[in-house]
């Protein structure tokens, strides 16, 4: 596992931002301030609305705010991008190019990271030079274009058992949904949606980091626990 998946440790921040400026209606910039004063640890830039250039500018400007506050920035599908703004990582779709591929483009010292949507996508992931997987949509979502089958939190539950690889759930998330999840064995919770449109995103980044630790710490209580 060492050497396909090195830097699989450093990958459980608890909640995992994803940017949306749309739904957010505030630049990157802006949302991404917010967030990391509320307690965001990881930082994810996703926008396919955006030319590469304006990915570039957009991943610089991020890339100098969150060194500045010791938080992971992770740029999503291209990987050309992460190394040209040095972010910490870069996250693949199962459609986006071969994982070898972009794993030789950002080289060694960067996170890799890959969505998966079946317990098969999961279990093959092991044998990829990947340090975490997502595994969704857990619920229906309206953020992404032609999603995945909604799987389940039971899907998440049956990674855990057969995976060792860090887990983002992704998909549809809401703060109640915290606690089955982590319960289920995500390491990580991916907020878009509702974090994204709401009204105070500082405050609900604060509940939401507050909900994930509570949920965690409940979890580690009872007998059995991984």
């Amino acid at each position: 596992m060492v050497s396909l998946h090195r830097h699989a440790e450093k990958c459980r921040w608890g909640i995992y931002v994803i940017l949306d400026r749309y739904l957010a209606k505030k630049s990157h910039l802006e949302i991404a301030r917010e967030v990391i004063a509320g307690g965001a640890r990881v930082i994810q830039l996703r926008d396919k609305h955006a030319s590469r250039s304006e990915l570039v500018e957009i991943g610089r400007e991020l890339r100098q705010l969150t060194r500045a506050a010791g938080v992971t920035f992770i740029v999503n599908d291209y990987p050309e991008v992460a190394v040209e703004v040095d972010a910490d990582g870069v996250h693949l779709g199962q459609e986006d190019r071969a994982v070898h591929e972009a794993r030789q483009l950002v080289g060694r010292d960067k996170i890799v990271g890959l969505s998966t949507h079946t317990l098969d996508q999961a279990l093959a992931a092991m044998e990829l030079p990947v340090d975490y997987i997502g595994v969704g949509p857990v619920y229906a979502t309206s953020t992404k274009e032609n999603p995945w089958p909604v799987v389940g939190v039971e899907l998440v539950r049956k990674v855990k058992k057969r995976v060792a690889l860090p887990i983002v759930a992704i998909g549809g998330i809401t703060e109640q949904c915290i606690p089955e999840l982590v319960a289920a064995g995500a390491d990580n919770v991916a907020m878009i949606g509702e974090l994204m449109r709401a009204a105070h995103l500082r405050e609900k980044m604060e509940s939401l980091v507050q909900t994930f630790e509570n949920a965690k710490a409940l979890f580690e209580q009872q007998p059995g626990a991984r």
